[in-house]
């Protein structure tokens, strides 16, 4: 089973920390706390890697915070691809990332007059094959529009023109963009592209005013998201005033946003320029690196209870560590727990959709663009689209080494635990109030950083283009938590 190699040093580590052999977890209510939504689970394809721009592969630093090297555009016609993503599905698809600001539409007649001269092209082509592939995988697309790089001093105001000629060629296409956003982590700008390019949040709020009441006009049945801030581990919004500007944003918006979103990342890979919490075996399984992502949540939640109420908190953007996510981790066994603990922890504190960055590029995706074949974390989310519902209920684990969430199953009648053994340790967890036991599905792999997992003991794997839980051997011994494992434990309510 598990590698002596990686599990003896946790051991040597962690012994003066108490942890229970046995655990109690009980479910006293049948009324959820709160629900998600059906697309909850949902993920993003990064606008380099759609149109073919500066990408992680490859890369050993940043430059600008993109990658270093250029990369093919992506084929969205690979019917591999196909199969894998209708697995996950139904499910929003993100297009944004940092070079959604340097990009230029097939739609725009004028050459760009701001930003870069590599400038990204996404070309009519592209844009058709994007929806095609949105209809074919019952994918519901999320696009971030271009803000751009501009001197407010020359040019004034941000200007609708590129937004409405997309929108325009949309509805003349019966093409639907279903969620729109203007910029990419605006309050990160300062980062990206040099102190002088930050707008502040009063002019960013007059910006977006503009947008909104552009989208409205041009794509009515559009929903709208903002800011889409960047919060770092540790530091939050980071630098004051320059990052720091959620809160004023949304208090000087007019016009009602749909969605309140943010970005958060809880580690930083090698590649990454500023390191507030690395992406390593230590970090991943500590229980406290969990707790900054609902600490921001929070917060922002306060801000949108103040200024927004009206609108859903999403989870914009995620993965396990910036700048691609870390190589020989991000793409294996360990990266499972941090995501796994995300989308329990995000359901619960009221997080509606979470977007996974990313589908496919970089050390992070879910699915290996070069062999097309599924990460460690893409099993993750295969069996939390097969096993959690919309209701979430409230349970509580006295181990900080052993994450509990509880969501009612997708039949009714019935509900699932998911259960994260970040310890060594096996665990005995007696359940309380949840009816009979059904089935568990638990994975496991022979060490942390494995490239392969198994599902009940078995390695996972499409067959005749599916997979179907019935595929995995029942196990015994309902009341057992594997040392590091990832479990799904079903009931009859």
């Amino acid at each position: 089973m598990f590698s002596t190699r990686l599990i003896r040093p946790w051991n040597q580590r962690r012994h003066n920390i108490r942890q229970n052999k046995s655990l109690v977890v009980n479910l006293n209510s049948t009324t959820p706390v709160t629900t998600i939504d059906p697309k909850y689970l949902s993920f993003s394809i990064d606008i380099s890697v759609l149109a073919g721009g500066f990408w992680w592969e490859g890369s050993k630093g940043t430059q600008r915070g993109l990658g270093t090297e250029r990369v093919k555009p992506l084929n969205l016609q690979q019917e591999q691809l196909d199969l894998l993503v209708q697995a996950l599905g139904p499910a929003y698809v993100r297009v944004g990332g940092s070079e959604a600001d340097n990009v230029r539409y097939f739609t725009c007649t004028n050459a760009p007059t701001s930003g870069h001269s590599d400038a990204l092209l996404i070309t009519q082509n592209m844009w058709h094959q994007l929806h095609e592939f949105c209809q074919r995988n019952q994918l519901a697309l999320m696009f971030t529009m271009k803000y751009g790089l501009f001197d407010r001093r020359q040019q004034g105001a941000w200007q609708a023109t590129d937004v409405k000629s997309l929108l325009e060629y949309c509805q003349a296409h019966s093409q639907i963009i279903d969620i729109c956003e203007l910029g990419n982590e605006l309050n990160a700008y300062w980062a990206f592209h040099g102190l002088t390019s930050q707008p502040s949040a009063k002019n960013l709020a007059k910006d977006y005013d503009t947008f909104i009441r552009c989208v409205r006009q041009y794509s009515p049945k559009s929903k709208i998201a903002g800011p889409g801030s960047a919060f770092w581990p540790k530091i939050g919004e980071a630098v004051k005033p320059l990052s720091n500007i959620s809160a004023s944003f949304l208090n000087c918006l007019e016009e009602p946003l749909d969605i309140v979103d943010w970005h958060y990342y809880p580690f930083q890979s090698s590649r990454s320029p500023i390191k507030t919490r690395a992406a390593t075996i230590k970090n991943i399984l500590s229980p406290s690196s969990l707790m900054d992502y609902e600490k921001y949540s929070k917060q922002l939640k306060k801000f949108r209870d103040l200024y927004q109420p009206n609108a859903q908190l999403w989870t914009g953007e995620t993965g396990s560590a910036q700048c691609g996510g870390q190589a020989r981790l991000s793409d294996r066994f360990v990266s499972c727990f941090w995501w796994a603990d995300q989308l329990g922890r995000g359901a619960k504190i009221g997080q509606k959709v979470m977007i996974r960055q990313s589908l496919i590029g970089g050390d992070y995706a879910l699915i290996n663009q070069q062999t097309l074949k599924p990460n460690p974390d893409y099993w993750v989310s295969w069996l939390w689209k097969k096993l959690m519902g919309k209701y979430v209920f409230d349970v509580q684990s006295n181990d900080p080494y052993v994450q509990i969430y509880c969501h009612s199953a997708k039949q009714e009648g019935k509900c699932t635990l998911l259960i994260i053994n970040m310890s060594a340790s096996p665990k005995i967890l007696h359940c309380n109030g949840f009816g009979s036991k059904k089935k568990r599905f638990e994975i496991t792999a022979d060490s942390l950083t494995s490239k392969k997992i198994r599902i009940n003991g078995l390695k996972p794997k499409f067959k005749n283009g599916k997979v179907k839980l019935s595929d995995f051997p029942k196990l015994s011994k309902l009341n057992i938590v594997s040392p590091y494992s990832i479990n799904f434990w079903c009931f009859k309510v």
